[in-house]
């Protein structure tokens, strides 16, 4: 176990697989206290606490637990509280999204992944806002996407660009009302990423040369190596760091589309 995060209380939403499994078990393993939670599989949510813990770190979840809803955000900022005092470190990186071509969506599409993306972090963070503001050089983490600053064929998501977008956007804003009290807020953008969430992407025929194809260095990422760079933004290392939107895509955003 290591130090990075020595100290500090994070809150990592959406640990019961894939990216949020992979942060808990990192920022457990450099020192911090971790707060998880997840929404629909109780059992997974378990499984990572249990992980952790087997691991030598701290960790507490709140699960079942809907944070897109009234009061859910509040729930999980309370366990927090109640359980360690503080929170340095936010990570959102729970999210609900439905693909579907534009000419398919219906407004319930629309608003089940605008609520379950941009709405979700936004009550997440509210809830939380207080306690970070009062901790003295917090930490918030929001995950966006390389959809977010352009279009892709390799998944039809109109919904899922505008909510990151708007993901971007709330953290540029919070990063300028934040910084008198010493909150940094910046963002990870992931590329195409190996999580059960993308699982059926790679089992379509040639899915996976597909999401490859799209970076530079030949590959999909790896859940952890999105919780690496997470864990940079969340801890003192990035410390003059604000602002930022950090893209994680194996050099996608560099290549030029003519």
């Amino acid at each position: 176990m290591s130090d990075r995060l020595a100290g500090k209380v994070a809150v990592i939403t959406g640990t019961t697989g894939g990216q949020g499994r992979a942060a808990a078990l990192l920022f457990a393993q450099e020192g911090a206290r971790v707060v998880g939670s997840g929404n629909v599989d109780s059992e997974a949510a378990e499984e990572t606490v249990a992980m952790v813990r087997a691991a030598g770190g701290k960790m507490v979840s709140l699960h079942p637990a809907d944070l897109s809803a009234e009061g859910g955000a509040e729930r999980l900022v309370d366990l927090a509280i109640n359980t360690y005092g503080r929170i340095d470190v936010l990570y959102n990186n729970a999210a609900h999204t439905e693909f579907s071509p534009f000419a398919e969506h219906t407004w319930a599409t629309w608003r089940a992944t605008i609520g379950g993306e941009l709405d979700l972090t936004y009550r997440v963070t509210r809830a939380a806002w207080p306690h970070l503001l009062a901790a003295g050089g917090a930490s918030v983490i929001n995950v966006g996407s390389i959809t977010a600053h352009r279009g892709t064929t390799l998944v039809p998501g109109a919904a899922h660009g505008a909510a990151k977008a708007g993901v971007l956007a709330l953290t540029r804003q919070l990063a300028l009302e934040g910084a008198s009290s010493g909150v940094r807020v910046n963002s990870v953008t992931p590329g195409v990423i190996r999580t059960p969430a993308t699982a059926d992407l790679f089992e379509a025929p040639d899915g996976g040369a597909a999401a490859s194809a799209g970076s530079p260095l030949g590959r999909v990422g790896e859940s952890e190596e999105i919780a690496w760079a997470a864990l940079f933004l969340a801890s003192d290392e990035a410390s003059f760091i604000t602002g930022v939107d950090l893209p994680v895509d194996g050099g996608a955003l560099a290549v030029a589309r003519v």
